[in-house]
């Protein structure tokens, strides 16, 4: 076979892989490895240090600065792109003629650059961006955060037209991929990478319920705050809170209850143990944007999942969960579901949707088709 060559743009060290966009961009790293294909990945870096492990799967491993010169907040273009400019960046893609991937829009400051007018360009969205950070601003707390996301979110809706000059647009979510598909050509629904290979369910139930996600970011905050005052707050069920630097907000509202605790900054190990062990894994969101791999993960490895219906609308998974939406039907399924073991037939029809629609392998042969 040919051998074939892939530059592929990160806007962040895709390792260690253990927040949501890094997820797709490792795995499907991984991947592309498996199956041959040379890579040259190029990261911007900006607090995440250099990544040795990278090296034994890619041909060649670039780093670049991310500027976070604040004058660039006055810039037109949105700050998440043209803090991602690097002519050096240009320097190494222009050494060669091999298609380029651009992770996210993100990414994709030197999309329309004339040097790259003749070269196989392939764009991996992870999100309608505007949307995202028009839900980021409805539920930030800090005043200035949300100027700027709702500065940024006209900005990337104005700079998203940049995709008129990719060769293919390879979307996360198929409702992403039908939004993408009214304004542009070649869009393609070529879903989440991950770490899953077989569906694993521990047997036997479990003693506390979970919810999981970056704590950081303000969806995630909005859906844990979510649980603590309107569901569990009425019921003497446990729930484990956990992921990365949980607001002041969610743990003091969570220290008012005993049955409520919160597990700040544990590594990606402690948290799969988490959703394995948990006898739910309880995932609302009010942001129904990209796909939440928190939820392939829970899929993959945990027991029952409750979510609601954002969370699950038009992903192909929505046969594989107890959708509920109010609070008072969270709380009622909770109850119901917390003494009951998992079905093992359940695992069975697991298997049937997600190693067909979101198997790593097969994905990954719609992108080789793609370059």
């Amino acid at each position: 076979m040919e051998q074939k060559h892939l530059h592929i743009i990160s806007f962040d060290v895709p390792y260690p892989a253990n927040y949501g966009g890094v997820i797709d961009v490792y795995y499907k790293l991984k991947a592309l490895y498996a199956q041959g294909i040379k890579i040259y990945l190029h990261c911007f870096e900006y607090g995440r240090a250099e990544a040795l492990s990278l090296e034994s799967i890619c041909e060649k491993v670039y780093y670049y600065k991310r500027s976070m010169d604040r004058m660039l907040l006055l810039n037109p273009l949105p700050f998440v792109v043209v803090t991602r400019a690097s002519e050096k960046l240009m320097e190494n893609l222009l050494r060669d003629q091999h298609p380029v991937l651009f992770e996210g829009l993100h990414s994709c400051f030197h999309l329309n650059d004339d040097r790259l007018k003749d070269r196989v360009k392939i764009v991996r969205t992870h999100n309608i961006e505007h949307d995202y950070y028009t839900n980021l601003q409805k539920v930030e707390k800090s005043f200035f955060k949300k100027i700027y996301f709702g500065m940024e979110a006209k900005k990337l809706e104005r700079f998203e037209k940049v995709l008129n000059k990719a060769s293919h647009i390879a979307a996360i979510s198929r409702a992403d991929a039908e939004q993408l598909s009214a304004r542009y050509k070649n869009v393609h629904h070529i879903t989440a990478f991950h770490p899953n290979e077989e569906v694993k369910i521990k047997e036997g139930t479990g003693n506390f319920c979970l919810y999981h996600g970056n704590l950081e970011v303000g969806e995630n905050n909005e859906a844990a705050l979510f649980l603590v005052n309107e569901v569990f707050a009425k019921i003497r069920i446990p729930l484990i809170i956990a992921g990365k630097k949980p607001s002041a907000e969610l743990i003091a509202a969570a220290t008012d209850y005993s049955q409520i605790s919160i597990k700040p900054n544990i590594n990606t190990q402690d948290i799969d143990d988490l959703i394995k062990n948990a006898q739910i894994n309880v995932l609302p969101t009010f942001q129904a944007t990209g796909i939440k791999l928190k939820l392939l993960a829970a899929l993959f490895t945990g027991r029952h999942c409750i979510v609601n219906t954002p969370m699950v609308s038009n992903t192909g998974l929505e046969q594989l969960c107890s959708i509920k939406d109010s609070a008072e039907e969270m709380i009622a399924e909770i109850s119901r579901l917390f003494t009951v073991s998992f079905d093992m037939n359940e695992k069975e029809k697991r298997e049937s949707v997600l190693l067909e629609d979101f198997s790593n392998v097969k994905n990954v042969k719609k992108l080789i088709e793609l370059i």
